[in-house]
């Protein structure tokens, strides 16, 4: 398929990227650029969708540009975005206030008031026994409604940032089977949305305002419009296939398109995913999700919120020359396992699983005045693998084993990083070629759209290539276990004094409801 290119585009939780891939799924280009998130309050997390799509705009072209490739070979286009991050939209599709982004645990008291309603549609969160996470997208919602009662009534259209960039780029109001799967309660196996549902938890008048056309991956959402080609440089009418959640489109990126692997996502934050052929819902984790990712199979999912993050919030707190990322990685990468006593939880913006817990905090424990930066740079990469470890653990409970751990993102950057996960898991971990895997995902969901292949799995086939394993160390292995076993003592015995921290922040005067 000589002169065939497809553009992959990644909207992050820091920046946009756009990639251009050929066939094979070699990249011959990429262009990122950034854009702000505003921490209001303890817990909040907010962006601007005008942002957003001012990112886009700049980053497509440049992409284009370094790939050196004619805009007539551009046969189709694939996005991914976070997800539950929540756009409300006005009656003209312009934004009515900042997206409540995917990190936002503000909705503790919705998310926990949804789970009580003890309604069939829960039953993929912890089989139904919960909790529900703040930062799912109803709790978001039923926040804005609660809150912003005006701005609720006002908006026509509740989506996802992966639905605002669609419309952008195509005019139509779509939704990807992949979010509502996962995030929304969609249930693609009895009958989708639940009306009754939405009644139950004080949402009945909801519905309307989704989109009610709810896409499989690598359909065709539409053709690029005249706005979106002018900006890019390209001709109008070029396929735009239907994208998901950053990780989960991941995951066709990686090769992890069959049962039996498990994509290891990591970002800002550490998602954990695989496919089943049977349904099957589990305490600790979440899903399955019908159909979310190839049609037939349940996507099982673990996460950690915030991993990637907690290194940048490191970092951010230190002198130029001390936050040098290669220097911090040599100088913790000489400490022995276990950063000579510290361990931390990583719960900096709560749990996601297994506990699923809003309101816990982050620790550092073991701190003394020998300890200096890469100490606390290597307890982070340590706390980190063993929060992974923790969700891995409680998959194996429940019969889910995988028998191949493929990783991508930020922390195949870092050597030391991906030894001490394999180390703490006592597993290889195996990378591919192009470790951004979400936009290469996302151009082979463009290649699947514009009918360069039959279907996902042999488009993946095609353009996904293994690259290198990192093996364990068995003695690192060993020496890590008391210190895992210190790691998951923490949170149980101290998750009443975290609760009451949390509370205390939330009454904390800048903590304070703002109106819409």
């Amino acid at each position: 398929m000589a002169g065939r290119y497809y553009i992959g585009i990644d909207g992050g939780t820091e920046s946009v990227r756009a990639g251009v891939f050929d066939a094979n799924g070699k990249p011959l280009a990429f262009a990122a650029e950034p854009y702000a998130t505003t921490f209001e309050h303890p817990s909040w997390a907010e962006q601007d969708p005008r942002q957003w799509w001012q990112s886009l705009k700049l980053a497509v072209p440049k992409a284009l540009a370094a790939a050196g490739i004619a805009p007539n070979e551009v046969a189709g286009i694939g996005v991914d975005t976070t997800s539950c991050t929540v756009v409300a939209l006005g009656p003209d599709m312009e934004p009515l206030r900042n997206a409540i982004l995917w990190m936002d645990v503000r909705a503790s008291e919705q998310a926990a008031q949804i789970l009580a309603s003890g309604h069939p549609a829960l039953r993929v969160n912890a089989a139904g026994h919960g909790p529900l996470s703040a930062e799912w997208f109803l709790p978001k919602v039923k926040w804005i409604k609660e809150n912003q009662p005006q701005l609720y009534e006002q908006a026509t259209t509740f989506c996802e940032y992966q639905d605002y960039f669609n419309y952008k780029l195509t005019g139509r109001r779509v939704a990807s089977i992949n979010n509502v799967s996962m995030r929304w309660h969609y249930d693609n196996a009895n009958g989708g949305f639940s009306q009754s549902f939405l009644e139950a938890i004080g949402l009945e008048d909801l519905l309307p305002k989704l989109p009610q056309e709810v896409l499989p991956l690598g359909a065709v959402v539409g053709g690029l419009n005249a706005e979106a080609a002018a900006a890019f440089g390209l001709p109008e009418g070029i396929p735009v296939a239907q994208g998901g959640a950053d990780a989960f489109i991941a995951m066709i990126g990686l090769g992890v398109v069959r049962p039996g692997s498990l994509a290891f996502v990591t970002g800002s934050s550490h998602l954990h995913l695989g496919l089943s052929p049977k349904r099957f819902e589990a305490k600790g984790l979440w899903g399955t999700y019908s159909d979310a990712v190839i049609p037939g199979l349940g996507a099982l999912e673990g996460g950690q919120t915030s991993t990637g993050s907690i290194i940048k919030w490191l970092r951010g707190m230190l002198s130029e020359e001390a936050a040098d990322y290669g220097n911090l990685n040599r100088k913790a990468a000489a400490l022995p396992p276990g950063s000579e006593g510290l361990v931390l939880l990583d719960h900096f913006q709560g749990n996601r699983t297994p506990y699923t817990d809003a309101n816990s905090r982050g620790v550092i424990m073991g701190l003394t005045l020998k300890h200096g930066p890469e100490h606390l740079f290597r307890a982070v990469m340590e706390g980190v693998a063993f929060g992974t470890e923790l969700i891995l653990q409680t998959m194996r409970n429940v019969g889910f084993d995988p028998n191949h751990v493929v990783i991508a993102g930020g922390a195949t950057r870092s050597d030391l990083f991906l030894q001490i996960h394999a180390d703490v898991s006592g597993i290889p971990i195996h990378l591919t070629e192009v470790a951004d895997a979400p936009a290469l995902g996302s151009a082979i969901l463009a290649a699947v759209g514009a009918g360069d292949f039959p279907d996902i799995v042999s488009a993946s086939d095609a353009m996904v290539r293994p690259s290198r394993t990192v093996e364990p160390s068995a003695a690192r292995h060993e020496q890590y276990q008391e210190l895992y076993a210190t790691y998951n003592d923490i949170y149980p015995r101290l998750a009443d004094l975290l609760h009451k921290q949390a509370a205390l922040q939330a009454e904390s005067p800048s903590a304070a409801k703002t109106p819409a």
